[in-house]
């Protein structure tokens, strides 16, 4: 098994898919625009593009906003017989599309197409007065897509078809930074198949593994595996259930979305306790951990430059690696099925993904499905 307190970083000059990183992740929703507010909201993204029927759009609705270097599209149907409603349907609110940022989207298409992917949308320029993008999209687990997206010559606010849309209730920003990974949940047996995907089709690379003796509780466990891409700016863990007593919050998830989808989009912050400060103050659900996580915290984890205290208050879990130390903190469910989440992580030299918090997650994550009727 691959040391999961050591994260490899490969060379970038040696990927076959060289990706600058994530361009933008899309949901397709039920309400775009009410949507759109709430993650303006609650979690201090700003609404900076629109597209609907007030640009020619007369498909769909989308509005696109921004934190740091990250883009979130919210994305909401016209017809209620489009693929959009049917998308929203069977899956609820969720995550359509991971795009990622390359030089050459054609190139990226076609070569991935000619390593086993199979094709979405082929590729296409999107032109308008600032300039063309050039976009192409293969389908990976479940109905999620990755999209290519070549914008060296675009100058515009985000995509053709977009226009800029100056917000009128943005708050401000909680601290949000980038995005740090995107975990994606697939059926039983299915976690190597995709592994192999990433790898194969990809170019990633297999840097973590855990299995359900590491990511287990008295009643649930799950495996997974993370690949990333040369430069690490794309990390995909990949989980699957793992035999049980009781239900894992994995097959919960399969229940509700009705397959495989996208799980939870781990988001970088430079200060998690002004991040989670602010977000709790606007109304967010955070999981709970009990105070007994924190009594021996300091002999498990050693010095870190955070208040226990602090960090006791807001609930923040704490873990170390060979390279340092993380802090994260995990949403409950921001849909109404329980389904998609967000965490929030802090890294502090760490390059891992909180091992030593699993059992606590586990935990917290099956009293919230005990409460749902679910576990």
């Amino acid at each position: 098994m691959i040391n999961t307190d050591t994260i490899e970083v490969i060379d970038q000059t040696q990927d076959i898919l060289p990706i600058n990183g994530t361009d933008y992740i899309e949901l397709y929703v039920g309400n775009a625009k009410q949507s759109a507010i709430y993650y303006e909201k609650m979690f201090g993204f700003k609404i900076v593009a629109y597209k609907g029927p007030e640009t020619g759009c007369r498909t769909h609705v989308s509005y696109c906003l921004e934190q740091g270097k990250i883009r979130l599209v919210i994305t909401g149907a016209m017809d209620p017989d489009s693929y959009i409603a049917d998308h929203v349907k069977a899956h609820g609110d969720g995550v359509k599309v991971i795009a990622l940022w390359v030089d050459d989207a054609e190139k990226a298409y076609y070569e991935t197409l000619e390593r086993g992917a199979e094709s979405a949308i082929p590729p296409q320029r999107l032109e308008d007065k600032d300039g063309y993008v050039i976009t192409a999209s293969i389908k990976t687990y479940g109905e999620t897509l990755h999209t290519f997206i070549q914008r060296s010559n675009y100058k515009g606010t985000f995509l053709p078809g977009f226009i800029a849309r100056e917000s009128k209730t943005f708050v401000g920003d909680v601290g949000f930074q980038y995005i740090d990974h995107c975990v994606g949940n697939v059926e039983l047996g299915h976690m190597n198949q995709w592994v192999k995907f990433y790898e194969d089709v990809l170019g990633f690379k297999l840097i973590v593994t855990f299995d359900d003796n590491d990511i287990s509780t008295e009643y649930t466990s799950l495996m997974s595996k993370v690949v990333s891409n040369g430069n690490g700016y794309i990390k995909f863990p990949i989980n699957e259930p793992a035999d049980g007593i009781k239900k894992s919050q994995i097959e919960e998830y399969l229940d509700f979305y009705k397959g495989a989808g996208v799980q939870h989009i781990a988001i970088a912050t430079n200060d998690i306790i002004s991040t989670i400060t602010e977000l709790r103050s606007r109304g967010v659900d955070f999981l709970y951990v009990p105070d007994t996580y924190y009594e021996d915290l300091k002999e498990r984890i050693g010095e870190i430059k955070e208040d226990i205290d602090e960090l006791k208050k807001l609930n923040i879990l704490v873990d170390r690696d060979e390279e340092g130390y993380l802090l994260q903190l995990f949403t409950k469910p921001i849909v109404d099925r329980p389904t998609l989440f967000f965490e929030i992580i802090q890294r502090q030299g760490a390059k891992s993904f909180g091992k030593g918090n699993f059992k606590a997650l586990f935990e917290s994550l099956e009293r919230e499905q005990g409460l749902r009727g679910n576990l």
